[in-house]
């Protein structure tokens, strides 16, 4: 069984930091791509950051310059470098995978960032 593990989230000032990760467990093909969506309250699921087994990145424009996604596939790990974040970063973070082998998405329970003083 495939599973997304993530881990990094909490509280944190504005302007801080925080770097999230996330490990694909349970299958023998790295995912094509691998990244992060969230989620704020009382608003849809978008993007955040996608990256290829390539290399090549996705950034969404809200935190382009601020945010930085990598993956080591040698781990099937997938992180998120979080700069100068803001209280609209504010959301649960979800960690995604798709593995075209198997055409499946598979998603993580998600991790919670909160940005406040």
């Amino acid at each position: 069984q495939v599973q997304l593990v993530e881990s990094g989230g909490g509280l944190v000032q504005p302007g801080g930091s925080l770097r999230l990760s996330c490990t694909i467990f349970g299958s023998i093909f790295s995912p094509n791509v691998m990244g992060w969506y969230r989620q704020a309250p009382g608003k849809e699921r978008e993007l955040v950051a996608t990256i290829t087994s390539g290399g090549n990145t996705n950034i969404a424009d809200s935190v382009k310059g601020r945010f930085t996604a990598s993956r080591d596939n040698a781990k099937n790990t997938v992180l998120l470098q979080m700069n100068s974040l803001k209280p609209e970063d504010t959301a649960v973070y979800l960690c995604y995978g798709r593995i075209a082998i198997y055409d499946m998405d598979y998603w993580g329970k998600g991790t919670l960032v909160t940005v406040s003083s």
